[in-house]
């Protein structure tokens, strides 16, 4: 198979890391924003924008409310899909899997890691549920912050989670939308991939 150039190699989430470190120099905002996709109990679909924040050796991770919808959704059916998409390159990959929660030291770390202003807001917003208005939830902020002071501990119902894909592909464009696509997929976590050329 003619995988050659930015397509070449053994390991998927390499080339993954790989192609967000090309585009974080030359995207405007956000090279690591993902469209998360996920379901409700009926099967409505939902999608999203939320930051990618770290690509382990055979996973995706980023972090939430647990209570937010995309959250409770994730936890119902454990399962999930992305996209990351970057126009300077112009290229895309596609991510669809398992998912489980990553609440330990990790999630501390990264909760610790954020700005101080991040780590209230993350205690005063109970994330997709109604708001009377912005007053009130500054109002809160301003309690949780009377609260923690400047040293706000990881809240339960705020964590991580880790996409353990089934199946990724690699989307490049191409002239007169020839573009090249390889879909890497497997039947369980624990099987080998298998890589196919796709039609553009």
């Amino acid at each position: 198979m003619d995988r050659t150039g930015i397509f070449a190699g053994d390991d998927p989430f390499a080339i993954a890391a790989g192609w967000l470190a090309e585009a974080e120099p030359q995207e405007p905002n956000d090279p690591n924003a993902i469209a998360l996709a996920t379901v409700d109990a009926a099967g409505l679909p939902n999608v999203r924008m939320v930051l990618l924040k770290e690509i382990e050796a055979e996973a995706f991770v980023f972090y939430t409310n647990y209570g937010s919808q995309k959250a409770v959704e994730i936890e119902t059916s454990g399962k999930a899909a992305f996209v990351l998409h970057w126009k300077s390159l112009r290229r895309q990959i596609r991510v669809r899997g398992l998912v489980e929660r990553e609440e330990g030291p990790q999630a501390d770390a990264y909760y610790a890691s954020r700005s101080l202003k991040s780590r209230l807001g993350a205690w005063a917003s109970e994330q997709s549920r109604p708001l009377a208005s912005r007053t009130s939830l500054l109002a809160e902020v301003a309690r949780v912050t009377a609260r923690f002071g400047t040293n706000p501990p990881r809240p339960a119902f705020w964590g991580g989670f880790r996409i353990k894909p089934l199946e990724i592909e690699f989307w490049a464009d191409g002239a007169f939308r020839l573009h090249d696509r390889f879909r890497w997929r497997r039947n369980s976590l624990s099987d080998g991939w298998s890589i196919e050329r796709l039609n553009p």
